[in-house]
């Protein structure tokens, strides 16, 4: 008799936003922000921006904080998407 395998939810099956897909598509693109435009507003390097967009880099709380003052959201609203977005992969990594 064969092990029957949980079944996967559909919460499962959608794959977890990045934080650049939100930063990019929710908030630069609305406002038609370029990396450059938006480092000069939160005073950080270009690069630092330009790692984010790519994942090359994970947010630190201080630009976080800087780009919950540029968006006028609470400064832990991008804290908490984060923290969301590392709880889900860890249990996504643990369910494997």
């Amino acid at each position: 008799m064969a092990e029957d395998k949980p079944k996967e939810s559909v919460i499962d099956m959608i794959p977890t936003p990045k934080i650049s897909e939100i930063l990019k598509e929710e908030y630069m693109m609305p406002l038609n922000l370029s990396a450059y435009e938006l480092a000069k507003k939160i005073n950080v390097p270009t690069s630092r921006i330009q790692d984010l967009l790519h994942d090359r880099r994970k947010v630190t709380v201080d630009t976080l904080v800087r780009l919950g003052k540029v968006f006028g959201v609470s400064s832990k609203y991008f804290l908490n998407l984060q923290n969301d977005i590392d709880l889900r992969d860890a249990e996504m990594k643990k369910a494997d």
